[in-house]
């Protein structure tokens, strides 16, 4: 019997069940649409991320003060940034473009009856470009602004929308902050949320307005920062750029030992959630492979039960001349048929599951090519394995002993 034949008869024996085919498909199918829409959600998640630290701004570094260890330790943030060692990395660090010292809070802002609590930001007017900032209305922050301590705001679009009565009607309108009143002169272009962060519900005020007015703060060695934004002149510049940056600060912080600061770039940060993501998608997409094992231990049941059912059949067969290479011929692609089509409306299913979750979703979830010929191969190969034995034990009947049986 040709090969073409054997396909004929076993999908005529599996259209004859086809309850049972479609419950011996389900575990292959419920293995690939998981496999699949793991590893699309999680490449989706990477690229989320991805975007996410994108939008922190070109090439940025980020000085913080403290180290993870010192945190730890005390759990708080320590005092250990001025705005001279901005100042400092600004002019001596050659590899660095542009430099935006932040000093932040958080604060209720009050216009008319409606009031706030949102982040309060004090930089300068290098911060747009630095931290990748656009201004839909008005105008930024001046270096006059800077000198003059001036009560001025830059507001973030949420702000705009939620307390000013729109991106059109906040300007030169007044907001209260800690009890002074503020001119707002610009809005921000709409940025969206950074790990959970809303960027578009802040207020953005001159650094010295905010470090004498908002925080009062002060250091005996100059106006205290929650962090250093800036940025190198180009791509390949980012690791030397933080290497000067490092060696500048222990210098001008005196450092023997620990370090008091920590130098993070925006691709440290993008390598270690990448290296999260990428766990997670395995690791997901393992346990879903779990699915496709169990599918391949059913096929192998139902296939040992339909060799039971059909040992009269076997037996007529073989008595009429057909070989043992034709039995087994025929067993095994009955199960190769049902694990494929299983993984093929698997994929199906995944493919939609995964599209669905990019549409209803922030996480720009894809489907994998690779991903979808890996598992509907697997499936394939899942098959094929476990149809074997059911397989060898129907061509090894006996057809004297198998038309006897009851």
């Amino acid at each position: 019997m040709d090969l073409i034949e054997s396909a004929k008869m076993a999908v005529k024996t599996l259209t004859a069940n086809k309850l049972r085919s479609a419950l011996t498909m389900l575990g292959i199918i419920i293995g690939n649409a998981s496999v699949i829409a793991m590893v699309g959600v999680g490449q989706g998640a990477q690229r989320y991320a991805t975007g996410q630290f994108k939008s922190l701004g070109p090439n940025v570094l980020f000085v913080v003060p403290g180290t993870d260890r010192a945190r730890n330790r005390t759990f708080d943030i320590p005092n250990t940034l001025v705005l001279e060692d901005a100042e400092a990395i600004a002019s001596q660090v050659p590899t660095i473009k542009e430099v935006a010292p932040q000093l932040q809070a958080q604060r209720v802002i009050t216009q008319g009856n409606l009031n706030r609590s949102t982040l309060i930001l004090g930089t300068t007017p290098a911060f747009t470009s630095v931290r990748d900032f656009t201004v839909s209305k008005g105008r930024f922050l001046t270096d006059a602004d800077l000198k003059g301590t001036a009560q001025v705001v830059v507001v973030g679009s949420d702000i705009a929308k939620n307390l000013l009565g729109g991106t059109n009607q906040a300007l030169e309108k007044e907001i209260r902050i800690e009890n002074a009143s503020y001119r707002v002169i610009g809005v921000l272009t709409e940025k969206g949320a950074f790990l959970g962060n809303n960027q578009d519900d802040i207020v953005v005020i001159p650094l010295s307005t905010m470090s004498s007015r908002v925080v009062g703060r002060s250091s005996p060695y100059g106006t205290t920062l929650t962090f250093i934004s800036a940025s190198a002149r180009d791509e390949a510049s980012v690791g030397a750029a933080k290497f000067q940056m490092e060696n500048l600060l222990r210098l001008r912080h005196k450092i023997t030992d620990e370090d008091d600061f920590t130098v993070r770039s925006q691709k440290d940060a993008l390598k270690v959630v990448t290296n999260v993501t990428n766990a997670l998608t395995l690791m997901l997409a393992a346990i879903a492979g779990i699915s496709l094992f169990v599918g391949g231990i059913g096929i192998m049941n139902i296939m040992l039960v339909s060799v039971t059912e059909r040992t009269k059949e076997i037996g007529l067969r073989k008595a009429i001349g057909a070989s043992q290479q034709d039995i087994l011929v025929q067993f095994i692609i009955e199960a190769v048929i049902l694990s494929a089509l299983g993984g093929l409306l698997g994929a199906a299913i995944g493919m939609g599951g995964t599209l669905l979750v990019g549409k209803v979703s922030p996480l720009k979830a894809g489907v994998s090519p690779a991903a979808v010929g890996l598992a509907v191969s697997v499936s394939g190969a899942i098959g094929l394995f476990f149809g074997v034995v059911p397989a060898q034990r129907a061509a090894k009947l006996d057809p004297i002993v198998a038309l006897r049986s009851d």
